[in-house]
């Protein structure tokens, strides 16, 4: 498979455009802030892929068997910075998925369909297979879902916090069903996301045990400086499927669940946490996963909010280090 690759750090005499030097600066709060020069990330370093009408920008570090680790919303692989450096012995992958972070921003309309095309390019480009997943938030739904269309590329499954079967409103606390209603109401939803920017702030102040500090924040946030770059994260705050909306993700939530209930030799891994009203799996989500998805170990993390690499990265850098371990993924605990 051919590599559609650029590096991250523009050609010496090449004009440098405006986007660029603004995704530059994006991507150097991003990498400064995570320690990269630290020797827990040692030999990190971030790459672009070409894919379909944009990029795909990622993050890389060591080699081996590549271990993909998916972000969700509003997030982007900053949040994997304290979980990386847990694991050793394979080539470990964290994108930034299609608008988010500082991937490129193509005029497009941000379903799950539209992430999972750019998601599938980016898996091409870099010739990836025998990949194991690890996902949090709708990265977790994009892990499932790739490893439901791609069996034979896939050795292992981890997620936590993330959309593991459709919902129903009743499911919902009433803050959460009130916050649900409003975002997905015409006009309502385009003043809190896009004009007055609450949906970041809310979810690493609100979605964590404790707020994030200032400089991890700003690396959340200055990748969406203006109401069209907050675009992707409106959608996919409209695309929780809730009582059967929209039904072309449902019935692909489905598709994935039948996998998941059917893949006895795949080793996933589910890590619950407790203590917040946030928490999208929960013990009854949980036990849900017990009885219907294969080959599953479950690990709770402890305490933590939605946005739980926040709050335990330690604990979920362990449990998947643990996991790759019992399951000889070649992943071996680097602490």
């Amino acid at each position: 498979m051919r590599r559609h690759l650029r590096s991250a750090t523009p050609h010496p005499g090449r004009p440098v455009s405006r986007r660029a030097l603004l995704r530059g600066i994006a991507a150097g709060i991003a990498i400064a802030s995570c320690g990269c020069g630290s020797p827990d990330n040692k030999g990190q370093r971030v790459d672009t892929a070409e894919v379909l009408d944009s990029h795909m920008s990622y993050t890389e570090i060591g080699a081996g068997n590549p271990f993909v680790f998916l972000h969700g919303n509003p997030s982007s692989s900053h949040m994997w910075r304290k979980i990386l450096p847990h694991i050793a012995g394979g080539r470990l992958l964290a994108p930034d998925l299609v608008g988010m972070g500082t991937s490129g921003k193509p005029d497009i309309g941000y379903t799950f369909a539209d992430h999972a095309r750019y998601l599938d390019a980016w898996f091409d480009a870099l010739d990836l297979d025998r990949v194991v997943l690890v996902g949090h938030d709708w990265g977790g739904a994009l892990a499932c879902d790739w490893a439901a269309r791609h069996p034979e590329r896939v050795s292992g499954l981890a997620f936590f916090e993330s959309i593991i079967k459709p919902m129903a409103w009743a499911e919902l606390s009433p803050q959460a069903r009130t916050r649900s209603e409003s975002i997905r109401t015409p006009g309502i939803g385009e003043e809190m996301v896009l004009e007055q920017d609450l949906f970041i702030r809310q979810a690493f102040t609100g979605g964590v045990l404790e707020p994030v500090d200032e400089a991890d924040l700003q690396a959340y946030l200055a990748p969406y400086p203006t109401r069209d770059s907050r675009r992707p994260i409106l959608a996919w705050a409209r695309q929780i499927p809730l009582g059967g909306d929209p039904a072309e993700l449902v019935a692909r939530i489905e598709a994935y669940d039948r996998w998941l209930a059917t893949s006895t030799g795949t080793p996933k891994l589910l890590m619950t946490f407790e203590g917040s009203p946030t928490l999208l799996i929960d013990e009854a989500v949980a036990d849900w996963c017990r009885h219907h998805i294969a080959a599953l170990d479950v690990v709770a993390c402890g305490r933590a909010g939605h946005h739980a690499a926040e709050d335990r990265p330690d604990e979920i850098g362990t449990a998947i280090a643990q996991w790759l371990q019992r399951h000889a993924l070649t992943g071996t605990q680097n602490r």
